[in-house]
């Protein structure tokens, strides 16, 4: 009686055990995420601010502290090594070094980090101690992954990147010959169905800009995170659409985007989300990151840190994607003036930061003009001048690098006004503009290739009957002014040289309707 009491009890207890409910499995996962970087490791302090922003070791002592106290990714959304003279003396290793001794757990590539052409971008794949993501980049081999896996605490955590489908119009033709960059939301979406069986959270890594986050967001149910970059969004909170989270952490590490999730069985249960804002001398210091910065600035320093002049006011760079400013005035007038044109046509996004008053070195110049661009002039009708002011300002309610810093020129717009008829009243030289004559227009063989979208520039240099581009050198009779033997950041630094202080002043050149 005794060993079937024994037997009954034992049924009885394996019968509760399998019958009763299973116990939920919560994880607890915290995203620690920066993006749009642009290797600004130092602190500085932006045009209108009173006090330094950023510094990568303020930064990093930050993430370690918010490690410690949970499970943790760290995650970079794309533009981490160009930018500031920093990372472009190096093209981009200094960068590499700085996130391999942070310990990130990966990063999807953005547009500019193909700007030191690919040869390049592989080394500094080759480099990097995590994994570079870019799903929907077609055609570059040698160390691209389109996704990977992570698991934290027995939670699988999918991470799949991808970059705007822009970059070919973003950085110069020749940097990403024989890629394509397809649509990111088709490709989210070819890899969705897999991805939900290997994993517990998708997240996507995602260098396309705010409002594309959004439209993925709304197409691609399933996505649990959107971590991402491009448009330099200040998100002080997550948003959320169709259930999926997007954050983005500003820019050039003066914030950090933290992210706790709770995961409870496969399914997100709660989560919370900041920036925790990085303020130079208010804050700790990752020691070991502060000796790296401090190592690579010292070369940079030494080859760059000459005095060239003095501001006697501050240079705004800040806002030459929306306005006119006394910055984009400038350049724009050395361009015009050295190439001896009838006006000139700068991209916004083309000048990088602000130089503030005081002091100018050749490094402050380096990191307003860090792309390898050279002046070029050509011939342009008053028509093609028209069409590429409306292209150029057609993106103005994002911020896009199209919007245009001229001389020579002036002309009103209205942003209420649709995209391609915004542009109302072109004067150059003080006189209307003549939709059949034709002027000489200064600019960069950037745009005179059709990169950010001017077309009508590429265009009309390719309808020379004489037109070459041999390995990203410009030829044709369209081109009157070509200086490719010189970038165009060591014409302004001549031109500082020569006139020791400047002052220039919005004088008007831009003026926006109500």
């Amino acid at each position: 009686m005794k060993k079937l009491r024994s037997i009954f009890l034992f049924i009885t207890f394996l019968t509760i055990l399998f019958l009763a409910p299973a116990q939920a499995r919560e994880v607890s996962l915290r995203i620690l995420y920066v993006n749009d970087f642009h290797g600004f490791a130092e602190p500085y302090k932006p045009v209108g601010s009173q006090e330094s922003l950023g510094g990568v070791s303020y930064l990093a002592a930050e993430v370690n502290k918010l490690r410690k106290e949970k499970p943790a990714l760290l995650l970079a959304a794309g533009d981490m090594i160009q930018g500031h003279s920093w990372a472009n003396l190096f093209r981009g290793k200094s960068s590499i070094a700085l996130m391999n001794l942070m310990r990130f757990d990966a990063m999807v590539v953005g547009n500019h980090e193909f700007d030191f052409g690919q040869d390049v971008l592989k080394k500094r794949i080759a480099e990097a101690r995590f994994p570079v993501l870019g799903a929907n980049v077609e055609g570059f081999k040698d160390g691209l992954k389109p996704y990977v896996i992570k698991e934290i605490q027995g939670m699988k955590v999918a991470i799949i990147g991808v970059v705007t489908p822009d970059t070919p119009q973003a950085t110069h033709p020749k940097n990403v010959a024989g890629l394509k960059f397809l649509p990111p939301a088709e490709v989210v979406e070819k890899y969705l169905p897999a991805l939900k069986k290997q994993a517990d959270l998708i997240i996507v890594l995602s260098h396309i800009g705010y409002q594309a986050d959004r439209d993925l967001a709304a197409r691609a149910p399933g996505i649990g995170v959107i971590v991402g970059g491009h448009s330099h969004t200040k998100l002080l909170e997550p948003t959320v659409i169709n259930q999926t989270i997007i954050v983005q952490a500003w820019e050039h590490a003066k914030a950090l985007g933290v992210l706790d999730l709770t995961v409870e069985d496969g399914k997100l249960k709660s989560f919370q989300g900041r920036l925790e804002m990085i303020k130079a001398g208010q804050m700790q210091e990752d020691k070991a990151v502060r000796r790296l910065v401090k190592r690579y600035g010292m070369r940079v320093n030494a080859v760059l840190g000459e005095k060239i002049g003095e501001a006697a006011l501050d240079l705004d760079g800040e806002h030459v994607r929306m306005r006119e400013t006394n910055l984009g005035d400038f350049l724009a007038d050395i361009l015009r003036q050295a190439a001896g044109a009838d006006a000139a046509i700068i991209n916004g996004g083309g000048i990088r930061t602000s130089i503030p008053q005081g002091s100018i070195t050749i490094k402050d110049i380096y990191a307003v003009l860090p792309f390898d661009n050279y002046l070029v002039a050509i011939r342009l009708t008053g028509k093609q001048i028209r069409e590429a002011l409306e292209h150029g300002v057609s993106g103005v309610e994002e911020g896009a690098g199209r919007f245009p810093q001229v001389s020579g020129l002036s002309f009103t717009f209205s942003r209420k006004a649709p995209a391609g008829s915004r542009v109302k009243e072109v004067l150059i030289g003080g006189h209307p503009l003549d939709p059949q004559k034709e002027y000489v227009v200064a600019t960069n063989d950037f745009m005179a290739a059709g990169g950010d979208g001017y077309q009508v520039f590429g265009e009309a240099l390719k309808s020379s009957p004489d037109f070459a581009n041999v390995g990203g050198m410009l030829k044709g009779e369209k081109l009157v002014y070509n200086d490719a033997g010189r970038w165009l950041r060591e014409v302004v630094i001549d031109y500082i040289r020569n006139q020791k202080k400047v002052a220039p002043q919005v004088d008007g050149r831009i003026k926006e309707m109500d």
